[in-house]
């Protein structure tokens, strides 16, 4: 495992500037995920730490070393990306051996490794297949294994999961989730716009916003205390609610968030409206109250859904659980 430190990293293509100044450092052994919207820099980040990309001002360092010009084979590293990047033409053995096989490492030495993580994955009954005889998810943990078996200081997720479908998502999810914990001296760095997947698999977050950090903490940090409006929107599913107006202006602030969870349904209340949509999810439910502010509210309330479109409800925020942010969107302490 590596630790691994970020000092004013910079990456520019001409006179536009992608990554502006990051500093940060990852534990060894630690799970972090960067995470943030389309076009946030989040892979290019990802890609100058693996050495596909060069960076163009700030300092690497792996293990107090400074790698900036250390080719990506002498970094240490595996990396697994959305496409997979298998060889079609080879099964699913010798994908998982190549790597290996270039290094000059011996068969014996060679089999041990594939068989290994082949188990670890589950996937040690498809070493005679194709590619194109796996399922996506199958393919994914083939990738995974790849990587594995060069046994790296530090493996490097590039949006692993994003062309897989739902249920494929949450199976493959639970073996990174695995994985980590059973390589737990493997330092990881994760890539992902999807805010549930990192709020699953991270030991600690990193988001990501236009080229900058935003905010790094672990999730229950992020979810609790967001240090901007912006963290406040991007962490959690469904987002946090926004109040502005008289609604902000009652608590002595520009806008005014709270969670979905932290809304009661009472018998007089500060906010009232009725019911514009509801989403019934089984466990819980999710109810979209027009109260007069700029988008509905979103109650989360647990059970059976008995209310119904139409309905009037009264509102109010659990004690504690409001969040306020000035008109630059800092969070009011």
């Amino acid at each position: 495992m590596a630790k691994i430190e970020l000092k004013d990293v910079r990456k520019a293509y001409g006179a536009v500037e992608v990554i502006k100044g990051i500093d940060l450092d990852i534990r060894k052994g630690e799970f972090m995920v960067f995470v943030g919207p389309s076009g946030c820099g989040k892979s290019t980040l990802l890609r100058l730490i693996s050495g596909l990309e060069e960076i163009t001002t700030g300092d690497l360092m792996f293990d107090g070393e400074r790698v900036n010009n250390l080719v990506p084979s002498k970094r240490g590293i595996a990396m697994v990306f959305q496409s997979y990047a298998l060889y079609p033409h080879m099964k699913v053995y010798d994908n998982m051996a190549f790597g290996m096989q270039l290094a000059k490492s011996s068969p014996e030495e060679i089999k041990a490794r594939v068989m290994a993580a082949a188990k670890l994955l589950q996937i040690d009954h498809l070493l005679d297949r194709l590619p194109k005889q796996l399922s996506g998810g199958q393919r994914q943990r083939v990738a995974i294994g790849r990587a594995i078996v060069r046994d790296p200081r530090v493996f490097l997720f590039d949006e692993p999961l994003s062309n897989l479908d739902a249920a494929l998502r949450v199976q493959t999810r639970l073996e990174i989730a695995k994985l980590h914990h059973t390589m737990d001296q493997v330092t990881m760095i994760y890539v992902t716009h999807d805010q549930v997947e990192a709020m699953t698999l991270a030991d600690r977050i990193a988001v990501l916003r236009d080229g900058r950090l935003e905010q790094v903490g672990t999730p229950s940090e992020l979810y609790e205390r967001p240090n901007s409006i912006f963290v406040a929107g991007f962490i959690g599913s469904p987002k946090m609610n926004f109040l502005t107006g008289r609604f902000a202006a009652a608590h002595g602030c520009q806008t005014l968030g709270i969670r979905s969870e932290h809304i009661d349904v009472v018998a007089d209340g500060p906010w009232q409206g009725a019911i514009v949509h509801a989403e019934d999810l089984g466990s819980d439910n999710y109810l979209f109250v027009e109260v007069g502010s700029d988008e509905p509210l979103i109650v989360r309330r647990p059970g059976k859904l008995t209310a119904r479109v139409g309905d009037r409800l009264a509102l109010a925020p659990m004690d504690g659980q409001l969040h306020r942010f000035d008109a630059a969107g800092a969070p009011i302490r």
